[in-house]
């Protein structure tokens, strides 16, 4: 008589993460390049609209010319679009786009409730369902005074179109208003089919612990993920926040120090070494556009070599005058 035995399944490998890189070039040459996810441009260009993998973001680039992002992975690319959900996946990735009009869909917040609500039903018939990192980009996010301003009406209405969305834990996400059409709201994200790791920063109040004085709603992201394979640290929109509260109001060299101190407490939090160097891409959200060749100094002082992309777009508190986020490969 044979003796019967069990075939484990072994664990599949950790999803190495996608290649994010700014390009300057072709759009088309970059779309027909081999495994890419995503491309986006900046601003009042125009990418090719027809191709779901593509997002004109609504912010200004503070550089001429501007490069694009790109997205690559490691394996064939699927793309297709539904309504006005986008999409594209391959390789155990997966990146989803939408594009509402507030006019459309009863102001903003039930248009972020509908964005939340489509996200969430599209992403849960796909087998990428781990939403590693959001993006939202929306017009005149600081008007309105206390909890009549428009982020906080987008905050309600994400965590009410969310719902069980991030039941395992909010993802790394990025929220900044753009000077185009304020009725403009733009969400992407990625997500993938094996789960990340969330960070904190013990510098800073977990975001969704914030007290009431920020709004009936708090915001609903980590400070940071790691992807699967821990190759990357997918690094929230961070600034001169400590504790909850925001630092060195209308001082933008003491705001830029902040926001570079927190960067490397989010690194040391994921066990990553101090630093960034010419692989990990960052993106600079400058106020106000006078600005831009101060943070673009200090940038290139302290983090030589790095790239940043500089674009115009205001941050979610009023108070403060710079926002970075972006990429940490291993």
């Amino acid at each position: 008589m044979m003796q019967g035995c069990e075939n484990p399944q072994l664990d599949p490998q950790p999803r190495r993460a996608p290649q994010v890189s700014y390009r300057m070039g072709d759009a088309a040459a970059l779309l027909a390049e081999p495994g890419t996810l995503a491309l986006f441009g900046f601003g009042a260009g125009t990418l090719a609209r027809t191709d779901p993998r593509c997002l004109q973001v609504a912010l200004e680039a503070l550089d001429a010319p501007a490069p694009l992002e790109l997205w690559q992975v490691e394996a064939p690319v699927s793309c297709g679009s539904d309504g006005a959900l986008r999409w594209s996946a391959g390789g155990g990735w997966l990146f989803a786009s939408i594009e509402l009009d507030e006019r459309e869909h009863g102001g903003p917040t039930a248009t972020a409730r509908l964005a939340y609500e489509q996200l969430h039903r599209f992403v849960a018939t796909r087998e990428a369902q781990h939403v590693l990192r959001v993006w939202n980009y929306l017009g005149a996010i600081n008007h309105g005074d206390g909890d009549a301003e428009r982020y906080k009406h987008f905050c309600d209405g994400r965590a009410a179109g969310m719902g069980d969305f991030f039941a395992e834990g909010f993802p790394a996400a990025t929220a900044i208003g753009h000077h185009g059409d304020e009725h403009r709201l733009q969400v992407y994200l990625l997500a993938c089919d094996q789960p990340g790791t969330r960070v904190e920063n013990p510098r800073q109040v977990s975001a969704w612990r914030y007290p009431r004085q920020y709004g009936r709603t708090p915001p609903s992201f980590a400070r940071a993920m790691a992807l699967p394979a821990q190759d990357v640290l997918a690094i929230s929109g961070t600034a001169a926040v400590v504790g909850h509260a925001s630092a060195h109001e209308d001082d933008l060299d003491a705001q830029l120090e902040e926001t570079l101190l927190n960067l490397e407490a989010l690194l040391a939090s994921a066990g990553m070494t101090a630093g960034f160097d010419t692989r990990s891409p960052l993106k600079a959200y400058v106020r106000h556009g006078a600005d831009a060749a101060r943070v673009r100094d200090f940038l290139q002082q302290r983090l030589p070599g790095v790239p940043v992309l500089l674009l115009h777009g205001d941050i979610c508190r009023r108070e403060l005058l710079v926002e970075i986020d972006g990429w940490r490969y291993a």
